[in-house]
């Protein structure tokens, strides 16, 4: 079912399908809430699957300049209000995975569980910083060039070529994409604060899923975050980039699933 939830000064869209415990899935960067079809049309069987357009994303409102990761969380916890819902794991793809770190900290006790697809806990250092400013500027002056020069880097080297419809079907969704949704969600991560404590302090359970040929969020980046929960696990696959909901489809899904079941169940 598609709904749209007024919010302030704009829509947020999103879907929900089937019945049971609730898995609330959130997209990355250029991306929307059509990335997780595939998985919520086999979950929806045994769970509530609820996938969202970030603000600035695909069906979704631009709300002002910057998007903060804070701000995305408190639409994410709108719609849970609005589906009347107390308790979710939450699975986040990079940028996702920001706004579901974020979302454990202001609202701990409505987390279940915690999945971060290819994401971290740590703020941009100054050089990153400095490269999501680069960017904006990039963004400004021709966005479409960027989008189509940067979805392909999300891939291992070698999955490119293999991947080519998928990367195109992306291409196509960065291509809606307006260029001060992009800049907004761009200085949201931007400026957004670590969550290394919030981690240390969950006491829901945390599922890492890492590719080591992540060329946006490598390995050796989030490894050390590892140890922060109390409760956390980690699937680490080779020839995997950032995309490993695409890259991996099937181990990534039956990871996911295995993950729900124990803490679902």
């Amino acid at each position: 079912m598609e709904k749209q939830l007024q919010s302030g000064t704009g829509t947020i869209y999103y879907t929900v399908k089937g019945r049971g415990p609730v898995v609330l899935l959130l997209h990355g960067f250029l991306e929307d809430h059509s990335i997780w079809n595939d998985f919520s049309d086999q979950l929806q069987n045994k769970y509530t699957c609820i996938c969202i357009d970030l603000p600035g994303f695909g069906n979704s409102d631009v709300f002002a300049e910057s998007h903060p990761m804070d701000f995305m969380a408190g639409k994410v916890n709108e719609v849970l209000e609005n589906e009347k819902i107390e308790k979710c794991v939450l699975v986040g793809h990079s940028m996702g995975g920001y706004v579901s770190l974020a979302f454990a900290k202001l609202f701990p006790e409505n987390l279940r569980g915690l999945v971060l697809f290819h994401s971290q806990a740590a703020s941009d250092n100054e050089e990153s910083k400095k490269n999501r400013d680069r960017t904006i500027k990039i963004v400004q002056q021709n966005h479409t060039a960027f989008i189509h020069s940067f979805i392909p880097s999300l891939f291992a080297e070698d999955h490119v070529a293999d991947f080519s419809n998928e990367i195109d079907a992306l291409k196509k969704i960065g291509d809606k994409t307006p260029a001060k949704g992009i800049i907004a969600a761009l200085r949201g991560m931007r400026d957004r604060e670590s969550q290394l404590d919030t981690l240390e302090k969950l006491e829901a359970p945390v599922y890492f899923i890492i590719g080591k040929q992540d060329s946006r969020i490598p390995m050796e980046t989030i490894l050390p975050q590892l140890q922060l929960p109390s409760n956390s696990e980690a699937l680490i696959m080779d020839h995997v980039g950032h995309m490993g909901f695409i890259e991996a489809k099937e181990k990534t899904f039956l990871s996911l699933e295995h993950f729900l079941e124990r803490n679902l169940f």
